[in-house]
């Protein structure tokens, strides 16, 4: 039974995997687009949206739960101020994953993963 593993754990240690879901969340805010494998992607919405969604009420304390999530500053204001306003009529489904064929290096699913 697989009870309690839900996340998937990438063949990384915790800080490694934290460290990887924080890197993309950043290229995501940033580029409001990035490509990466279907598994990464899957992982990453669930953790992007609940910023959105928190960055939707623009609290004190929902800024300062933003940047010790994401770590910078200068995109954590940018994903309250610019990305989450979009979305304040949408309930959730921030995010769109499309998928794309396989890498041709490893033969791994990729995906590209972007705000709607």
């Amino acid at each position: 039974m697989r009870h309690h593993n839900k996340n998937r754990k990438f063949g990384r240690t915790t800080n490694q995997r934290k460290a990887l879901i924080k890197s993309l969340s950043l290229s995501l805010i940033k580029n409001e687009k990035i490509k990466t494998t279907e598994t990464k992607a899957k992982e990453l919405r669930p953790f992007i949206e609940k910023l959105i969604t928190r960055g939707k009420n623009k609290t004190l304390a929902s800024k300062k739960l933003i940047i010790s999530k994401l770590g910078r500053k200068d995109l954590s204001k940018k994903l309250v101020e610019e990305i989450a306003p979009r979305y304040k009529d949408r309930k959730g489904g921030y995010t769109r994953i499309t998928k794309l064929s396989k890498r041709a290096a490893d033969s791994s699913s990729m995906a590209v993963i972007e705000f709607v």
